[in-house]
């Protein structure tokens, strides 16, 4: 879930609207990255990777409007709006077990409601219309809460991921697989970093197998 990111807010509030709060802000943010998206014509490696959301979303039923949207360019997955899934065409070149559990991943952020979660931790922090004013002086612990959620949040998105290749059958070292093959990660603001995803899956696969 790349979308949150602290730097858009500069840009964000140069072309700022009258009377916006923090949630417009970012929502319009989010909106312009989706438009900037290059959209790909649902034949070929698109009809793959829609295929493969389709037989996810018939499993797990997530009883919630979901748009998927397959683009081309550098964006591998992300959720934006809460609500639509972006997913780079490429995926169609993967196992289908791994290009599920990415997709699952995603289908996890809008399950489990983490755009309405990241926008209520923003507006505790910035209640109101948006100016610098309200912004600079909690900007620097806006972003140590945030990027806390950001991280908890992948934790929850992978967890969700992984059950879902259970519910399909698929092995769940499938999700292993899907790290490695993107390399090794750091830390950022938005997420943690690869060794520490892959200790918690494997934690979370231990249980799993203890407890059966």
């Amino acid at each position: 879930m790349r979308w949150l990111q602290l730097a858009i807010l500069g840009a964000a509030l140069a072309g700022q609207a009258h009377g916006e709060d923090i949630v417009d802000v970012l929502r319009r943010s989010q909106q312009q990255r989706l438009d900037a998206m290059p959209r790909v014509p649902n034949n070929g490696r698109a009809k793959a990777v829609r295929a493969s959301f389709e037989k996810l979303c018939q499993t797990l039923k997530p009883g919630t409007e979901i748009d998927l949207v397959v683009i081309s360019g550098a964006t591998t997955a992300e959720t934006l709006h809460g609500h639509i899934i972006v997913a780079n065409q490429s995926l169609a070149d993967l196992p289908e077990g791994e290009r599920i559990f990415i997709l699952a991943h995603e289908l996890g952020h809008v399950v489990s409601d983490h755009w309405h979660q990241m926008g209520g931790l923003y507006r505790r922090w910035i209640p109101g219309e948006v100016t610098p004013s309200q912004t600079d002086p909690v900007a620097a612990l806006l972003g140590r809460d945030a990027s806390g959620l950001a991280h908890r949040q992948e934790f929850e998105a992978d967890a969700f991921a992984l059950q879902a290749l259970r519910s399909l059958g698929i092995p769940p070292e499938v999700a292993v697989s899907a790290f490695m093959r993107q390399g090794m990660q750091h830390d950022t603001a938005t997420h943690p970093g690869t060794r520490k995803r892959l200790a918690a899956l494997r934690a979370a696969m231990t249980e799993v197998a203890s407890s059966h």
